[in-house]
């Protein structure tokens, strides 16, 4: 195929879907300049906390060109990974969120992989940028009409909701897609809003990152003492104004598993577990400075939530790290020392 060529958006689809993909759109290389001013007025604000990502270099994320030189399109793909909470086993256990319960982004990674290899026969170039800061996803997703910014700023596809991941091959394949934008589906609906449990979601698509449970499971330091009750006994991930969304509880279809799924933790097999274990158990997550003692201060956390005051296994535990020499995680025990007085069986 030559350069002037391009590449049709129905052979497109059809390849893609070969590769697993249901869900996919394209849009041009041009700069996300809604998404840049956003970056730069949300940071300017405090809004975006300490999180580097695509808040790190705006200039950088929200251009296609910087990302891949002389692209031309953008292909945005989404892929699930909705599977419903099950009960926890007796003890104190951990949640984990549901899109990091799997190898999800690497599933959706290997897909767009292939479709890169295809493009590449045709006689063109790109990259794939899966869970990545090179460029900002959920704009580009709107921009190629995969779905509407939904309240919580997550992308909802039409018919299918938010249970899904995104992904993007920058190429410098002109692509033939038909322009569409699609309208806001929440209307009035403020279910998200009113689910989260710290207020984290501070207008219409806009999140206070300094109050988002996702973000301070994340944060490297000491947790602010109002957000640790509201923690629970999560260690990685809120699905709380998800779950509460109507498109999700209506439309939301289990996917089949291919490694076995992580929803639930023991809070003291994390805090017993050696350095290596615990990387090793959350490899393919982002923690911190590649740091477990964050995971660590999350299962402290989760034990003064959930521990009873007559578990003496727990206070043993607790009582050990409060007289730690690390400060933060001695400071957390003993927070949840004090809190797990308040816990009856």
């Amino acid at each position: 195929m030559s350069e002037s060529a391009t590449i049709e958006f129905e052979a497109l689809v059809e390849v893609a879907r070969n590769f697993g993909i249901e869900h996919l759109g394209v849009t041009d290389a041009s700069v996300l300049d809604r998404a840049r001013s956003e970056l730069y007025r949300r940071k300017e604000a405090g809004l975006a906390d300490t999180l580097g990502f695509t808040y790190r270099n705006p200039e950088r994320s929200t251009d296609p060109e910087r990302a891949y030189a002389g692209a031309k399109s953008v292909i945005a793909a989404a892929w699930p990974y909705y599977s419903p909470d099950t009960d926890p086993e007796p003890g104190v256990q951990m949640h984990i969120a549901k899109y990091a319960r799997t190898e999800v982004y690497e599933e959706l990674r290997s897909a767009l992989r292939g479709v890169q290899k295809w493009i590449k026969k045709a006689g063109y170039k790109g990259v794939v940028f899966v869970d990545d800061n090179s460029i900002v996803d959920r704009e580009v997703a709107w921009r190629a009409g995969l779905g509407w910014f939904g309240k919580n700023a997550n992308i909802l596809l039409p018919g299918a909701g938010s249970w899904f991941v995104l992904g993007c091959l920058v190429t410098t394949a002109e692509i033939k897609a038909p322009k569409r934008r699609i309208p806001d589906g929440c209307g009035t609906c403020v279910r998200c809003i009113e689910a989260c449990p710290t207020g984290a979601i501070v207008a219409d698509g806009v999140i206070d990152a300094r109050r988002c449970l996702s973000w301070v499971l994340q944060k490297p330091g000491s947790i602010d003492p109002q957000f640790r009750v509201a923690l629970g006994t999560r260690i990685y991930g809120c699905d709380d104004c998800q779950d509460a969304c109507p498109p999700n509880t209506r439309f939301a279809v289990p996917v089949q598993i291919k490694v076995p799924s992580r929803e639930w933790m023991p809070a003291l097999r994390v805090l017993e577990m050696s350095d290596e274990e615990l990387l090793k158990e959350f490899d393919a997550l982002y923690i911190a400075e590649r740091d477990p003692r964050w995971l660590r201060r999350n299962a402290l956390v989760a034990l003064g939530n959930a521990a009873s005051s007559s578990d003496s296994r727990a206070h043993e535990v607790l009582e050990r790290y409060a007289s730690g020499a690390d400060e933060i995680l001695s400071e957390h025990a003993l927070w949840a020392l004090q809190r797990t007085k308040r816990n009856t069986a």
